[in-house]
């Protein structure tokens, strides 16, 4: 009864939702905070006044939403952590937001440039199946984002995966000679997921430079606002170039499924292609109104950003003291072991505790915990548990 395609399914494995008691969830790499109130307003008044909205089918290209997010882009630089913030509430609601010097984006974002869909994981489902074909191996980290092989099974795309590094870090040099060896395209998350180093913009410049011109580069930048360095300047040199992002992290919208791509407006219109022959309308109404809404109030999502890259680099340095080895991040969470504690041992102790977080039993990484960091009081419950172990 099942087709033969199944053979090749092997579904990916989200972070664990028991329902057995309440738990503090730091598994999933989720925002602790909600979004901005201006979110909650601005769905509430679409509701109010236009209910007959929910009957009809949504704008299909999400054309405010893709204006609202490029705005934002030019306002940010794309790294909230980093941007300045002038007047608005304690929370940065309202407030004027700037890029920093540093990463100000060198021409101007057009919602041309912008594609939206439903979730991150779709944006990457359709990028899998308008750029990557079954003919050659697509080059990406043996440890990186675990639903990248689940696309190359449910598309058939054969996958090359280079090894990281002894310190972690992503292997340039391997990966570009296995993608010149097959003129294939390169995917990974910078930062890295699950490992939270992020490669720095110079050194993607080099490997886009060095890597196949007439294959599409793509950069996942799921975790980039907690502190890593955007690519989106690189646009303006790489015609080949696809970065995706969510909302669904530095946005606090995991709940109402938005993702996105930035790249030249040629390869925009064909992963719109992809969209418009098996979902026409991936975006809901109430989605695109909390999107347009949280990117209009980019301070809010500054100070939101600011707060968990300062609670993670104080987590970070709890654990060193204590003994754990603990790798640099820049995202919103922590990739860390300790010598003598089995890893699954210590996710198992801390879920008893009440507090989830992440243990990954795949060969090379079955030591480590990848914990997300949470508010200031749910990092002090956590450090209560870890404290001797």
């Amino acid at each position: 009864m099942l087709s033969s395609r199944m053979e090749n399914l092997h579904p990916y494995v989200p972070g664990e939702q028991p329902k057995d008691r309440v738990y503090i969830k730091l598994n999933a790499n989720e925002n602790p905070y909600p979004p901005s109130p201006k979110v909650f307003k601005a769905v509430r008044a679409a509701l109010k006044k236009h209910p007959e909205k929910l009957g009809l089918y949504p704008d299909p290209d999400s054309n405010e939403l893709k204006e609202a997010i490029a705005d934002m882009l030019n306002k940010t630089g794309g790294v909230l952590c980093r941007a300045n913030l002038e007047k608005g509430k304690k929370n940065g609601s309202g407030a004027t937001v700037t890029p920093s010097e540093f990463d100000k984006i060198p021409f101007v974002v057009t919602p041309e440039m912008i594609y939206v869909g439903n979730g991150s994981d779709e944006v990457l489902s359709f990028v899998f199946y308008a750029f990557f074909d079954s003919s050659k191996k697509l080059v990406l980290p043996e440890h990186t984002y675990s639903f990248y092989p689940v696309y190359g099974g449910f598309y058939n795309i054969p996958l090359e995966k280079i090894p990281l590094k002894s310190d972690w870090e992503i292997d340039k040099e391997q990966m570009l000679e296995s993608a010149n060896k097959e003129n294939s395209s390169i995917i990974f998350a910078n930062p890295n997921a699950p490992t939270s180093i992020g490669l720095t913009r110079d050194e993607v410049r080099d490997m886009i430079k060095a890597a196949p011109k007439d294959q599409v580069f793509v950069v996942d930048e799921a975790y980039v606002d907690f502190g890593g360095e955007s690519c989106i300047p690189l646009l303006a040199e790489f015609p080949n170039l696809v970065i995706v992002r969510t909302s669904s992290k530095s946005l606090c919208g995991a709940g109402q499924r938005l993702g996105y791509l930035v790249a030249n407006k040629e390869l925009v219109q064909a992963v719109t292609t992809v969209k418009n022959s098996l979902n026409h309308f991936p975006v809901d109404f109430l989605a695109q109104q909390a999107g347009i809404a949280a990117c209009r109030d980019a301070g809010y999502y500054v100070k939101a950003a600011q707060a968990v890259a300062f609670e993670r680099d104080e987590f970070i340095d709890f654990l060193r003291e204590k003994g754990w080895t603990v790798l640099d991040s820049q995202t919103n969470f922590v990739f860390c072991k300790k010598d003598g504690v089995n890893g699954d041992a210590a996710y198992k102790k801390i879920k008893e505790e009440g507090i989830l977080v992440r243990h990954f039993a795949t060969p090379g990484i079955e030591e480590y915990l990848r914990i997300t960091i949470g508010t200031h009081e749910q990092m002090q419950a956590l450090r209560e548990i870890m404290e001797d172990m």
